[in-house]
């Protein structure tokens, strides 16, 4: 009778353990395809002791994958590199929304889904300007130093930028769209087509090379494509930054546009406790920082300083940035798309 007692204390203890191993797991899923983010991951493993199981893929196929899972999803946190990702994900139910006193208080309301009673549904984490890059010799700055100067008659015929529809011209368009009023942003983009040396083709990089090897004058990028290229060691990579200027638009007006990469409690978290403590350990100075030079974005939290070389070499040390919230400019982007698909934007 005693070895049947023991032995069933001895399993229920095994038992018992074996819940607190399957509690100390994070399963994400992630459209962060940076390299440099396996640090980010490593240091929570060691701070915390929860391991992390990862699911790479971009924004797209991790929405859609969500979708299929349903219920069934054993994602726990869902990180995004685009305001309009993050928006469709809210409005798709894919997030848990969640209280925390920490992100609250450490990530700026422009920065995360608006509070309900229920929570907030996403934070974001880190910025990205989107900023013009121009050929330094047949380009004055002051041709370039507004968004709206892109669809000018004077630059007709010099501008390289990606796919209209990409998130991160999505989000762009549609935070013109909530300065300018959805009547003058459509001419806007209008304008833009016109003035366009290419059809939209290839990522930011190649809009970048298009300009130094003058296939176009002008070019629209996320800051830290630019700023991998001027961190760079190859002979290529310097003959480029040696050849094109960056813009910070709008600093006489509402500022430079900045997109951003966040997250959220996925809906049906079955680690949802981890997944917290994952999003309130992204807010730390330590990962905060991490961004900031480790994939040269500049951190959403205001009192982490950035001391990355090439972000403050490219925007003077500061720079003037929008400050409407993300989530409305996602909420402007079926409007947007509508608007593309009328002007021929492809």
């Amino acid at each position: 009778m005693l070895k049947k007692l023991v032995l069933s204390a001895s399993l229920a203890l095994i038992a018992a353990s074996g819940v607190m191993a399957q509690e100390q797991v994070l399963n994400l899923y992630s459209a962060r395809h940076y390299s440099t983010d396996e640090a980010l991951y490593s240091n929570f493993t060691k701070a915390t002791g929860i391991k992390i199981n990862r699911v790479d893929a971009d924004d797209a196929g991790i929405l859609a994958r969500l979708k299929a899972e349903g219920a069934a999803s054993p994602a726990d946190v869902i990180l995004l590199v685009d305001a309009a990702r993050l928006y469709k994900a809210e409005v798709d139910g894919l997030f848990l929304p969640v209280k925390s006193s920490l992100l609250e208080s450490s990530i700026p309301a422009q920065y995360r889904a608006p509070a309900t009673g229920a929570g907030t549904a996403w934070f974001g984490f880190s910025t990205r300007g989107r900023v013009v890059v121009y050929d330094k010799l047949r380009v004055k700055r002051e041709d370039v130093d507004t968004y709206e100067e892109l669809a000018d008659a004077k630059n007709k015929g010099k501008l390289c930028i990606r796919s209209g529809s990409h998130p991160y011209n999505l989000s762009l368009f549609g935070a013109v769209t909530e300065h300018l009023g959805a009547a003058k942003a459509e001419e806007w983009l209008k304008g833009l087509v016109a003035n366009l040396a290419r059809a939209p083709k290839g990522g930011d990089t190649d809009q970048i090379k298009g300009v130094a090897s003058g296939e176009c004058q002008i070019a629209v990028t996320n800051t830290y494509y630019m700023a991998r290229i001027l961190r760079s060691t190859s002979a290529e990579d310097k003959a480029i930054a040696d050849k094109v200027g960056v813009v910070f638009p709008n600093q006489a007006s509402w500022g430079t546009h900045l997109n951003i990469a966040g997250g959220g409690v996925a809906k049906n978290a079955k680690n949802a406790a981890n997944a917290v403590k994952f999003l309130e350990y992204l807010a730390s100075p330590q990962a905060q920082d991490y961004f900031a030079n480790g994939n040269n974005e500049w951190p959403t939290v205001p009192s982490v300083k950035v001391a990355n070389p090439a972000l403050q070499a490219m925007s003077g040390g500061s720079f003037k940035s929008e400050t409407i919230p993300v989530s409305v400019i996602g909420a402007n982007q079926t409007k947007v798309q509508q608007m593309l698909d009328r002007v021929g934007f492809k």
